[in-house]
């Protein structure tokens, strides 16, 4: 059985990969990391866990030898527009957490990496309709800036060490346990968390702003699966394109709808508009359906469907 280790285990992805790595491995097999000194009391994360500073490489290499870990999952980071509060520290967290995560590895005999690369990575250059595998990058973001630079740098360690690094470019990502922090499409999961609390909602961004997004159970499965792929079919290892769905606030919206007829939206756009506008639109990800075999489950009525319901029976627990 591998053993696993996972950084920012208590975020918005961290946690859902946590839980499914635990069912498939056992919760024995997955230790969970975070800086926090503990999870949250209001999540199960049942299983090992540790506090983990990744811009400590001491503590990294540390905590891969006393736990024999040869698999690493590596999701500590300062999303978008958090970073851009915090240029600086979102640098030190995104890059220099990762160069830690690299070096303990190759110095610790560890088989795999999975880093995860994002949208952000593109930028005003690049073509935002169905955008390619392979493109002009040029971000604006310090957020994506660091994720140019660590598709890069997961590049080098695999040519020059063999180190098994593998990623995906993440869209936004949808989620009913754990809320977003910090990230542009976090209005999309805030929208939903209005819908069911009967309350309105001021979208910031505008309702014709479309980006691609991806319902967590897709987002999980890519994850492990690429890491479960065959090493000899992936010529693009660390920064596939997935795509599942795009839809504009609105249309998302609109959707809500469907099933909350009260639902009120409004939008303010806010500064974070000005990064939405240079995201892709949408997504070639052909790369990754050739290599690996990715295929999305949820499209925009089904995902809207399930969020929905899931969201009633959390809120109905707390009730």
């Amino acid at each position: 059985m591998p053993r696993i280790l996972v950084t920012g285990a208590v975020g918005q992805i961290g946690t859902e990969l946590t839980r499914e790595l635990r069912r498939r491995e056992g919760p024995q097999n997955v230790l969970a990391t975070s800086r926090r000194s503990g999870p949250p009391a209001d999540e199960p994360l049942a299983g090992p866990f540790a506090a983990l500073d990744v811009s400590n490489p001491r503590a990294i290499a540390q905590c891969i030898e006393r736990h024999r870990i040869d698999t690493i999952y590596h999701l500590a980071a300062i999303l978008s527009a958090a970073g851009e509060e915090q240029p600086q520290l979102a640098w030190e967290v995104n890059m220099g957490g990762l160069v830690n995560v690299l070096e303990a590895a190759r110095l610790g005999q560890v088989r795999k990496v999975f880093w995860p690369s994002s949208i952000a990575a593109f930028g005003p250059q690049t073509p935002l309709v169905s955008t390619p595998q392979d493109t002009i990058m040029r971000p604006t973001t310090i957020y994506g800036v660091s994720k140019v630079a660590g598709e890069l740098l997961c590049d080098y360690y695999f040519r020059k060490y063999r180190l098994d690094t593998r990623g995906v470019r993440y869209p936004g990502v949808i989620s009913s346990e754990t809320k977003p922090s910090g990230g542009t499409t976090d209005y999309a999961v805030e929208m939903f968390y209005a819908a069911v609390e009967h309350r309105p909602y001021t979208c910031f961004v505008r309702d014709d702003t479309v980006l691609p997004m991806i319902y967590i159970p897709d987002c999980i499965r890519a994850t492990i699966d690429l890491m479960e792929a065959d090493l000899s079919h992936l010529r693009h290892h660390n920064s596939f394109n997935v795509a599942a769905m795009s839809f504009s606030a609105g249309e998302l919206a609109a959707e809500i709808r469907k099933h909350v007829p009260d639902f009120a939206c409004t939008y303010a756009p806010d500064q974070r508009q000005a990064i939405a506008d240079f995201w892709p639109r949408s997504l070639d990800d052909s790369a990754a359906r050739r290599e690996w075999g990715w295929q999305p489950e949820f499209d925009l009525a089904n995902m809207t469907r399930d969020m929905l319901e899931k969201l009633r029976i959390k809120q109905n627990r707390r009730c």
